[in-house]
């Protein structure tokens, strides 16, 4: 799973990223101070099942503190965009193919309105960020259009009276967005189009179906940055209304970065996703003001948003399940590390999809899985539910 952290520049996007990661990123106050597209890990944050069993985890990967499991999740953060980004402008093109294999994105969104449309700083509340949604949509839109139509009239016209066909090569067109035949299927007949005459699809068919498509392949969350910023709270209020269907999470990722700074340096007890923090260290007044104007941010909005958008993105935007590895006898691996790991499966996901996750062995030899909460046995078929433990049963 990758998350794609997109936006125009200069809206706090690696601001965000680092904030998530605490990667070593390049943070500036012009367009474009991120060329190359930055990648790392983040973690999405869930009620851990060691309370259930009355033990505390071990985790290999990531983290368990106070019975709250912190699940590594790769995530990508690229240049900011500009409008024309589909035709190339500013590297635009560059740029979006660095999301290609994305499963979704974080749109990065100045909420207060200090970013002109060319990344540029103005005086907050003289732009509107309404803008940067609409702009956004449409280069994805258009970029997933352009991938379409290359090449697509001449293979259209091949393809007349093959219905099969001309849904595979749909699909190869566009295997590179990580869209499955399936979902191509899916689209087109909603959209009734006709797989005999693919040649007479009107360009505005074909829009439309490159929208779903970008819409289903790779669904998009608003992170509405920079709320810590008193033009921001109108804004927010006034764009919820405009775009009803869009998943908003108000942000202050500026907040969320000091905040994990100081809990690394040992000022702070903080764990990210909280709504306060707790002064253990010597602090200067500047940095007690600083800190307290960050209290006032989460007692507004119930924490700084970031770790929220992360695990609204993994769990309600592609819906995964966070499945543990566990035993009937025993929860801990062979070095002694009770429930050791957490693996994020997409929903859907059966036993033996899990087993495989684990290794391709405990696939091919599986014979059945128990179920360690309920301690029922379950079959290769059984549909998993997050925060599942499961042991696999193998023939070897």
């Amino acid at each position: 799973m990758l998350i794609g952290v997109v936006g125009k520049a200069n809206v706090g996007k690696s601001t965000f990223f680092k904030a998530m990661t605490l990667a070593d990123v390049l943070i500036a106050n012009y367009p474009f101070a991120t060329i190359d597209p930055n990648k790392a890990f983040a973690f999405v944050r869930i009620d851990c099942v060691d309370t259930e069993f009355k033990v505390q985890c071990n985790p290999r990967f990531g983290s368990c503190i106070k019975h709250q499991r912190f699940v590594p999740v790769e995530v990508m953060d690229v240049a900011g965009l500009v409008p024309g980004a589909h035709l190339g402008k500013g590297m635009g093109l560059t740029f979006l193919d660095d999301l290609r294999q994305a499963d979704a994105f974080v749109h990065v969104v100045d909420m207060a309105g200090s970013t002109n449309e060319k990344g540029e700083p103005v005086d907050p509340g003289s732009y509107d960020p309404a803008n940067d949604i609409r702009f956004l949509e449409v280069e994805l839109d258009m970029w997933v259009y352009g991938i379409i139509t290359k090449g697509w009239e001449k293979t259209a016209r091949a393809l007349q009276q093959e219905k099969g066909a001309v849904v595979k090569a749909l699909a190869k067109q566009l295997s590179g967005l990580n869209i499955s035949e399936g979902l191509v299927e899916e689209v087109v007949k909603k959209l009734k189009l006709n797989l005999e005459t693919p040649q007479e699809w009107t360009p505005e068919q074909i829009k439309e179906l490159a929208v779903i498509m970008r819409k289903k392949s790779k669904p998009m969350i608003i992170a509405a940055n920079k709320m810590d910023l008193p033009t921001a709270d109108a804004n927010l209020e006034r764009i919820k209304k405009e775009f009803p269907d869009a998943l908003i999470i108000p942000t202050s990722a500026e907040a969320e970065l000091t905040l994990r700074q100081a809990a690394k340096a040992g000022l702070i007890e903080y764990l990210p996703g909280d709504a306060d923090f707790t002064i253990k260290g010597n602090l200067s007044p500047k940095q007690t003001e600083a800190l307290e104007y960050i209290r006032a941010v989460l007692k507004k909005y119930g924490n700084t948003g970031v770790q929220k958008v992360l695990n609204a993105a993994v769990f309600e935007l592609l819906h995964y399940m966070a499945i543990f590895p566990g035993g009937m006898s025993k929860l801990a691996d062979k070095d002694g590390n009770v429930l050791p790991d957490c693996f994020l499966l997409p929903p859907d996901s059966t036993a033996l999809d899990f087993a495989a996750k684990i290794h391709t062995d405990l696939a091919k030899n599986f014979i059945a899985a128990m179920d360690v909460k309920t301690r029922r046995k379950i079959g290769r078929d059984t549909k998993l539910k997050n925060r599942d433990v499961v042991e696999i049963l193998t023939s070897k």
